[in-house]
């Protein structure tokens, strides 16, 4: 196995959930699927994510805990609340790294 294969191991687990697909999947493009988010580069706040999910706050906090311990994520605080956007470059390194190694 390759030295980093732990670290792919959790990405795939990061990924194997339909919730956090689609939260990958809405903050690939943010103007569409949550117009009127006020985020701008900061991303898109948690209770908006929250909302379009249709999960509770405890259980979409824990999803974006998730994808952003594998490195799918980035967030930024303004004020109280909690930003949340795609880390592009992590994503394409995942996915060269995946098409590389299988």
């Amino acid at each position: 196995m390759p030295k980093d294969g732990a670290g792919m191991l959790e990405e795939c687990k990061a990924l194997s959930n339909e919730t956090r697909l689609a939260i990958l999947d809405w903050l690939k493009d943010p103007d569409v699927h949550f117009p009127g988010a006020e985020g701008g580069d900061a991303g898109v706040c948690v209770g908006l994510i929250q909302r379009r999910a249709g999960c509770s706050v405890s259980t979409i906090s824990a999803h974006l805990a998730i994808l952003q311990r594998a490195g799918f994520l980035r967030a930024t605080r303004r004020g109280q609340w909690i930003h949340y956007r795609r880390d592009e470059d992590r994503i394409r390194a995942f996915t060269e790294r995946l098409h590389r190694d299988l």
